[in-house]
C-alpha cells in the first residue's frame, strides 16, 4: 500500500520512537492512505508544508483496526497516551474507569488504525468524560466533518517494511485554508448537535455507576 506523511520536514528514513510519547497511540509515525489529507496535515501559516510518499509492505504485520471495536476502546487508547485536563472528580474517576476496564494491549501489535484525535475529535472525548454527551452521542459526533483515519506504524518490525518513494512541497496557502475549513465545519456541525440530557441513554456516570464492561452490548 501507498502511504503518505505530512510535516514541514523531508523524512526519507523515519525514526523508531522518533516521534512524540503523547500522540494518539504512544510513540509511533502517523501517516494516511489518503494524499489530500496528508497535504492539510503538513500545512501551516507561513511556512511550505512537505508531502512524503511510501511504500509499505503490510505482509506480516499484525495490525489493529480501532474503527472494528467500540468507541470506547478507542478512547481507552486515547487516555493512555494523550495528556487530558480533568478537572472535575468525575473527568478523574471516568479516566481511572475506562483505563482499567476498557484498556486495550495495543502493544504486541505493528500497526494501528482509527480516528486521529485532533483538536475537534478531542474536544468530544473531554466532552464524554465530563458527562456532557453520552456514548451514542459521542460516536455520532465522531463522523462529522470528515476528518480521516490514521494508520501509526508502533512497532520496531514496522519499520522495515516502509519505504521512502519521493515528496513533493505544499502550497500552505492553499492547503492550510482546507484544513481549517475541515476542522470548523466538525465543530460547527457539533456545536449544532442536539446535546440536550437523552433520558436512557448512557453517559459516562451510568458506565461506571453499573461498572459497564468492554464487552456490555449496551456499548457496541
Amino acid at each position: 500500500m501507498v502511504l503518505y506523511h505530512g510535516s514541514e520536514h523531508i523524512i526519507e528514513k523515519p525514526t523508531y520512537h522518533g516521534g512524540r510519547r503523547n500522540n494518539d497511540y504512544g510513540y509511533g509515525f502517523y501517516c494516511t492512505e489518503y494524499s489530500d489529507m496528508a497535504r492539510e496535515w503538513s500545512a501551516a501559516p507561513g511556512r511550505t508544508g512537505i508531502l512524503n510518499s511510501y511504500d509499505f509492505d503490510i505482509d506480516g504485520l499484525s495490525i489493529l483496526n480501532l474503527n472494528e471495536y467500540s468507541i470506547l476502546t478507542w478512547l481507552s487508547v486515547l487516555l493512555q497516551n494523550r495528556v487530558f485536563q480533568l478537572n472535575s472528580p468525575l473527568a478523574r474517576e471516568a479516566h481511572a474507569y475506562l483505563i482499567k476496564e476498557f484498556g486495550f494491549d495495543y502493544g504486541s501489535y505493528d500497526v494501528i488504525t482509527g480516528y486521529r484525535a485532533d483538536d475537534s475529535y478531542f474536544s468530544l472525548a473531554q466532552d464524554f468524560m465530563n458527562g456532557t454527551i453520552s456514548v451514542a452521542q459521542l460516536r455520532k459526533a465522531m463522523q462529522l466533518g470528515n476528518l480521516g483515519n490514521q494508520i501509526a506504524l508502533i512497532s520496531k518490525n514496522s519499520y522495515e517494511h516502509i519505504k521512502f518513494a519521493g515528496y513533493e512541497e505544499v502550497d500552505s496557502s492553499i492547503w492550510y485554508p482546507k484544513r481549517k475549513a475541515r476542522d470548523d465545519k466538525a465543530r460547527k456541525d457539533y456545536h449544532s448537535t442536539d446535546k440536550r440530557y437523552i433520558r436512557g441513554d448512557i453517559y459516562v456516570t451510568r458506565i461506571i455507576d453499573e461498572e459497564m464492561k468492554k464487552d456490555d452490548a449496551r456499548l457496541q
